[in-house]
């Protein structure tokens, strides 16, 4: 049985970067986000973590692997939204006191998706892949933003209901600050392999292919001792998203996790907007997402808002879903069950 945290109002949220902290000429940012949140009631705990950044990372393992159990640990911490993602937060998973830690919303996504789903597959609590506290600085959040808080303060046993965005946002332009954070220019079209409109459903399990495949053969990657213990033979909606990968290396992360039985009985697959996906020869990421959707005999969506190119919905690791898409629009369905 899944366990799922709730976000209650008022909360407190711990900040702490078990990835990449925050360089001081960008400590202006993560003020702007707390002051934000203490707006809208929250109450705000910064770690130490959050405020340096040294070679790739925001602190030594160990120190954010302490720092982190420490706020999954406090009874008085709510909900905890590292600044953003990074490159090394592999390093901490383990030094993770993951037997003693509460039940409460981990959020973000990027490097952190990794400790999403590690944390999902090993305790069977619920994590939520989608905005970092970071790009909660604006004026107002996008519509599809500023869903993050209507499905964290889902019950047990609720439903919550998210549309795709109207816009997404092509690239950051820093230089131009936006009142809303991002620059939605360009229009969202969700697309399927098949052409035509898609309806599928299971568990949810994903993030960043990128940092997500490197969970496979560890003792936090177990996906079917989670199916065994958690969902039984119900099946599994994976939701993907690329950072940096091309083309041939997408294709040898998804073999790779077909190959370690991650995709067995999956009911579909859910692919992110990328600026990465770069071809290799000819061999494009439409070429790679067909290739997969003939081997596996499931529906292919892809374009979704989950990502690098916000905004993103949020996704619950561990929630039943129902993903229907058609003529370039989307709805996600997620059942606290």
């Amino acid at each position: 049985m899944i366990t799922y945290p709730t976000l209650s109002s008022g909360a407190t949220i711990g900040i702490t970067a078990p990835s990449s902290g925050v360089r001081p000429n960008l400590h202006e940012l993560l003020r702007q986000a707390c002051e934000k949140m203490e707006q809208k009631g929250y109450h705000i705990v910064c770690g130490e973590t959050v405020w340096t950044q040294h070679k790739a990372k925001s602190s030594p393992a160990k120190k954010r692997a302490e720092e982190f159990n420490g706020m999954m640990s406090n009874d008085q911490i709510d909900i905890i939204i590292p600044p953003w993602g990074g490159e090394l937060l592999i390093e901490i998973l383990e030094y993770l006191d993951i037997e003693n830690f509460k039940t409460k919303w981990v959020l973000g996504y990027s490097d952190v998706s990794l400790l999403l789903l590690a944390i999902t597959l090993k305790t069977g609590m619920a994590t939520a892949h989608g905005t970092n506290i970071i790009d909660l600085r604006g004026e107002y959040s996008d519509a599809t933003t500023a869903m993050w808080e209507t499905v964290l303060s889902t019950n047990r046993g609720g439903t919550v209901l998210q549309h795709s965005s109207e816009k997404y946002q092509q690239k950051w332009r820093h230089d131009e600050p936006s009142p809303c954070v991002y620059h939605l220019t360009e229009e969202t079209y969700w697309k399927t392999i098949s052409g035509k409109k898609e309806t599928v459903e299971g568990r949810l399990l994903g993030g960043c292919i990128d940092v997500i495949r490197h969970l496979i053969g560890t003792p936090f990657g177990d996906v079917q001792s989670f199916r065994e213990t958690y969902i039984k033979d119900e099946p599994v909606l994976w939701y993907l998203e690329n950072c940096e990968l091309n083309t041939a290396d997408v294709r040898r992360s998804l073999v790779h996790m077909k190959l370690a039985g991650w995709f067995e009985n999956c009911s579909g697959i859910l692919f992110g907007r990328s600026s990465a996906g770069f071809p290799v020869e000819d061999y494009t990421i439409e070429d790679v997402y067909v290739e997969l959707a003939e081997e596996l005999e499931v529906p292919i969506i892809y374009d979704i808002d989950c990502g690098h190119r916000p905004p993103q919905l949020t996704f619950i690791n561990g929630a039943y879903a129902k993903v229907t898409t058609e003529g370039g629009k989307g709805e996600v369905l997620q059942i606290f069950k």
